[in-house]
């Protein structure tokens, strides 16, 4: 699938029309990128050739969204691929690694937590959120924490797993290393610290683990059965005993499961709902006839597609991981052309055998997908009344914001800019992020001017905002609903030109200025005075401070690291860290020059103190012209007695 550069080089010079006329037959994935190179779309096809094509037949009929896609493409990119099947794995995976614009979303499920089996002589269990790819089994992702807590404290009741960290294995184990804890000795645990179970009896044990995780357990029943009539024809009834305990806890676990198939077949029930850009899905998990758990997504980006793009999406997303596909999905739509790509994408992800889709339409079976579908209804109507909450819980500042700048939308996440040089040199930047009216941390940037030289405070803020909101526009990253700026009018055309040049023009720009607290609008002579009292001008005070801090705070670290370059250092022997020293100790250069040899190996021993004595004596010797009164710049970042 991998190209030369030369190929790469010749690809980049030609134009869009250019790449049609050359595309493949082959199955294989495109991307759609808009002019400023970022990718807007990401499709697979079996035939690259007469799908890409297809987008740019003007006889062809388009929806808004389509239309809306085209008219933004200007480069395309494809990468071919052995089968149809892997298309759609790549697809998936670039769509989750590039969220282009114009895609249909499914959201991530990677902080549900799933159930994981080490890779180790004797094993351990537990749940995680984390995956390693060590060989570890893993069970889930379970969207309910609570299920996930009842199904290990039902797996602890029936089997005596370990739950200790210890380093296992028969090297330590045959030394002596551990020793039983209470988990021993209240029958928590079989002790394979001190080899009191072999690793061939605790492996079987967690076998019979996984079989419970993967809803098999009317095997499992089979098997404690004729293993406690085993251990009783043997004479070992304690151990029959306990294989019996073993056994009744494993009925009452079933028991508490909610039979909704009569066959033993395993199988998948899809259901979704949606309106206007969103849809929500749930996937019922039936094995042996029970219901065994369920999955949940949230999709975006639905609004122009059909009903069975958005069922080829839940069910890529859902199955292109971990997921093992059981041998019938059940779904509420015939996925169309899919069918059976589809069908063998699932197959393909099934330990055994193939997998069915069916669409049923009467009877029992159309009753579990209505189920599904009735839960994901549900699950629609929490997302609504979530964001409901969240609109209705706008901070007062942000809401009194909107008001008194009369925007559009509440500006719920703002980012701010200031600038900080000392006499023109180390000139940096801030930007601070705030989200519903509290700052975001993790989300503030800084930076080193590149392209000013001198203290112009102008040109400085139409670099940073440009190189801010070119990566923002590069990544896909959100965009603020109100931009601030430290400053006054010439400030603010500087950033409002950048976000001219980059098609931003539309973003909220205002600018803050110190002097009278005044709001400076872009293009605008008129400014706004706020009262005192307003909790809208607190807002912006609070954005400027923070963002003045953090300029500061960067500009210093910068300052101090160039100021430690100072005289003292060239003295031979003396780094940075011992120059930092002596003039902690000292203030400055030209005091460390006044100070006695008594008082300089005083604090500093005889050797260095000595050593910087003839330094001095030696340099002042020749320097006798220097002005008494000129002083090192390190006397304005440590101030004497620091």
């Amino acid at each position: 699938m991998s190209e030369s550069p030369e190929r790469r080089e010749e690809d980049q010079s030609l134009s869009l029309a250019e790449k049609l006329e050359r595309l493949p037959t082959n199955s294989g994935v495109y991307q759609f990128r808009n002019k400023d190179g970022v990718v807007i779309y990401v499709g697979k096809a079996k035939n690259l050739r007469s799908r890409v094509r297809s987008y740019f037949q003007e006889k062809r009929p388009r929806d808004a969204k389509t239309t809306a896609l085209v008219s933004k493409i200007t480069d395309l990119e494809i990468i071919v691929t052995d089968s149809a099947v892997e298309a759609l794995i790549l697809e998936d995976t670039l769509i989750k690694k590039l969220r282009p614009r114009y895609n249909i979303m499914l959201r991530d499920d990677k902080t549900y937590p799933r159930i994981r089996i080490t890779n180790e002589p004797f094993p351990k269990v537990f749940p995680t959120r984390k995956i390693i790819r060590d060989g570890s089994r893993y069970f889930g992702p379970y969207t309910d924490g609570k299920y996930v807590r009842y199904l290990m404290k039902t797996l602890r009741s029936i089997f005596p797993i370990r739950s200790c960290d210890l380093n296992l294995n028969s090297e330590t184990i045959a030394a002596n290393k551990f020793k039983v804890c209470l988990d021993y000795h209240i029958g928590k645990c079989e002790g394979p610290c001190e080899g009191f179970v072999s690793g061939e009896e605790y492996r079987e044990m967690i076998e019979q683990v996984a079989q419970v995780l993967k809803g098999k357990t009317r095997g499992l029943e089979v098997e404690l059965q004729r293993e406690m009539e085993i251990y009783a024809d043997k004479m070992m009834f304690e151990k029959a005993a306990k294989t019996r305990d073993r056994l009744d806890k494993i009925r009452e676990y079933n028991s508490k499961q909610k039979v909704v198939s009569e066959d033993l077949t395993d199988r998948d029930i899809i259901g979704f709902q949606r309106e206007d850009d969103d849809a929500a899905a749930v996937i019922l998990k039936v094995r042996e006839g029970r219901l065994v758990g369920k999955r949940q997504h949230y999709v975006s980006g639905v609004l122009h597609r059909s009903d069975e793009e958005v069922l080829e999406s839940i069910v890529k997303g859902h199955y292109a991981k971990d997921t093992q596909a059981p041998e019938e999905v059940y779904v509420q739509v015939d996925p169309g052309e899919e069918f059976d790509l589809l069908q063998q994408f699932l197959s393909e992800r099934r330990e055994e055998g193939k997998t069915r889709i069916v669409v049923p339409k009467i009877g029992d079976k159309q009753k579990l997908v209505e189920m599904a579908r009735s839960n994901a209804s549900l699950l629609l109507g929490e997302l609504k009344l979530q964001r409901m909450k969240r609109a209705d819980m706008t901070p007062r500042g942000v809401q009194s914001l909107q008001r008194d700048l009369r925007l559009k939308n509440p500006p719920r996440r703002i980012e701010c800019f200031d600038n900080s040089n000392f006499h023109g040199t180390d000139p940096v930047s801030s930007m601070v992020s705030f989200v519903d009216g509290k700052p975001r941390r993790s989300e503030y940037r800084k930076y080193k001017v590149k392209s000013v030289e001198g203290p112009d405070d102008f040109a400085t803020m139409r670099e940073v905002v440009t190189r801010r909101y070119k990566r923002v526009i590069n990544e896909g990253l959100p965009l603020p609903d109100l931009i601030v700026i430290d400053g006054g009018k010439g400030q603010v055309s500087a950033a409002s030109e950048a976000l001219l040049e980059l098609g931003l023009e539309h973003l909220p720009l205002i600018g803050l200025a110190k002097r009278l607290e005044e709001i400076v609008f872009p293009n605008q002579s008129d400014t706004l005075l706020l009262p005192k009292s307003s909790s809208s001008l607190r807002l912006l005070q609070q954005l400027r401070d923070e963002a003045h801090r953090f300029a500061i705070t960067f500009h210093r670290s910068l300052r101090d690291k160039r100021s430690l370059q100072t005289e003292l250092t060239e003295i031979p022997g003396i780094g940075g860290k011992l120059a930092k020293k002596i003039l902690e100790r000292f203030g400055s250069v030209r005091d460390t020059k006044g100070a006695t040899l008594q008082e300089l190996q005083e604090h500093l021993g005889e050797k260095i103190g000595l050593r910087v004595f003839e330094y001095f004596h030696a340099t002042q010797s020749e320097d006798e012209g220097e002005s008494v009164g000129e002083e090192s710049p390190v006397e304005e970042i440590l101030p004497r007695g620091t």
